[in-house]
């Protein structure tokens, strides 16, 4: 059956979404349009519409208590806030159950549990079945060299622990790599393959459904790095065939300091849990502890508990707006963007030319300018913008360069915002007199 086209956004139905962010609103409400913002950094930050700003606030002001600790209906009434936020993200990734949802503090949280972990279980401190995450001298650990740092030095770190040799998928010269390149990477030793759905420096799209496939077949582990992926585009975790996934929720349109652990149900049982104490527990003796099965095993302590509330709230406004069409829109706004900086003599584009291989973002590189001197002027011009290397310096180093300018876009962004940061980005090089040398 044929999928129809999502429909276009309307200028009167984008001020509308505008609207419902207090940021924007703001924004927008500036007579001189000159000097509104043009917020493009989603990638990093997206802003959040009032109602998750009013979800955490209503539950923090009314319904505050201890989650699964006693027995009144306040405790009661917050737990299940809390656990039907649990529930609502389950579903919003294609979890079939919300047990197969953790909390953590953020991605690289979410991401450093699954890998200390299989530490943990390497350190003979594991659980029933924790058997199948052994690793040792022989086997091989697999991230890709456009690898964000959270998705990078944990196996790092983990392969010293154990003996296993960390490999690598090359880039190739404009940083992107292919389900090819993998496969060539990818062997019999292999044992834990992670990878980004989404660069967060090409914007370059992992066949993950493939990959994972793969990395079955070798019978390795999938981790995968869904924090540019979730916020923009529909996803099914399930139907993907990956392990464990991560995200943040910060970056859709949620609250910091939560973050998003997905796993398979019977590898979540088998991975010991690497952070200890209150309520991740069964029994407790001076000589031992049992633990409780997952959700509740791997979070130790109180828990984020409002930040909870708010990224079920984000979850239920972008189901509402809908995530085909969020992606639809999107991928308007990278075309002009791509088309933009193809148009612009002296900058490089990283990642693929092709706007319909990437998503939400579009990082350059200006010859003969720092990042960090085009991001001010940037922001000058009132352009919010990411400069840096990102958190993927081996990608730049790759790539030949230190560092990169980068603008993300959302549901919310408009053609202006994209055509001022293209107008900036020429503003740039003339101000710093390099256009000739374009």
């Amino acid at each position: 059956m044929e999928t129809m086209p999502a429909p276009a956004l309307a200028p009167a139905e984008l001020a509308q979404l505008r609207a419902a962010f207090p940021y924007f609103a703001a924004a927008d409400g500036l007579a001189d349009r000159a000097a509104a913002p043009a917020y493009l950094d989603s990638a990093a930050t997206s802003q959040r519409p009032a109602v998750v700003l009013d979800a955490e606030r209503r539950f923090l002001e009314t319904a505050n208590a201890a989650v699964h600790r006693g027995t009144s209906g306040a405790v009661g009434a917050a737990t299940e806030a809390f656990e039907g936020a649990r529930a609502a993200v389950a579903r919003f990734v294609g979890a079939a159950a919300p047990e197969q949802i953790v909390w953590a503090e953020n991605a690289t949280d979410a991401l450093n549990i699954v890998a200390l972990g299989i530490g943990e279980a390497n350190a003979g401190l594991g659980v029933a079945g924790s058997e199948r995450f052994a690793l040792g001298s022989g086997d091989e650990i697999l991230v890709t060299e456009a690898e964000h740092h959270a998705n990078l030095i944990p196996w790092q770190r983990l392969a010293a622990k154990t003996g296993a040799k960390l490999r690598f998928v090359p880039v190739r010269e404009d940083g992107t790599w292919t389900l090819d390149d993998a496969r060539a990477a990818l062997n019999e030793r292999t044992r834990i393959f992670a990878f980004a759905h989404i660069s967060n420096v090409t914007g370059l799209v992992a066949p993950v459904a493939e990959l994972a496939e793969l990395a079955r077949a070798a019978g390795a582990v999938t981790v995968l790095d869904a924090c540019q992926s979730v916020p923009h585009v529909p996803v099914d975790f399930a139907a993907l065939g990956v392990d464990f996934a991560a995200f943040s929720g910060h970056k859709m349109l949620g609250p910091n300091g939560i973050g998003v652990l997905y796993g398979r149900p019977e590898l979540l049982a088998a991975l010991p849990p690497a952070r200890t104490g209150g309520s991740a527990i069964t029994r407790v003796t001076m000589e031992g502890a049992e633990f409780m099965p997952p959700p509740m095993r791997f979070e130790a302590g109180t828990q984020p508990v409002s930040q909870a509330v708010g990224l079920g709230a984000a979850v239920g406004f972008l189901e509402e707006f809908g995530m085909a069409r969020a992606a639809a829109r999107e991928h308007e706004l990278v075309e002009r963007l791509v088309a933009g900086i193809a148009a612009t003599p002296g900058v490089r584009l990283l990642g693929p030319a092709d706007p319909a291989k990437r998503v939400a973002l579009a990082a350059v590189s200006v010859e003969g300018l720092h990042a960090h001197d085009v991001g001010q002027f940037l922001d000058e011009q009132g352009v919010l913008v990411r400069v840096g290397h990102h958190c993927a310096q081996p990608l730049h180093r790759a790539l030949g360069i230190a560092s990169s300018t980068r603008a993300s876009v959302h549901v919310t962004t408009t053609e202006d915002e994209v055509d001022r940061f293209i107008d900036a980005l020429r503003g740039a090089l003339r101000y710093f007199g390099v256009e000739a040398a374009a």
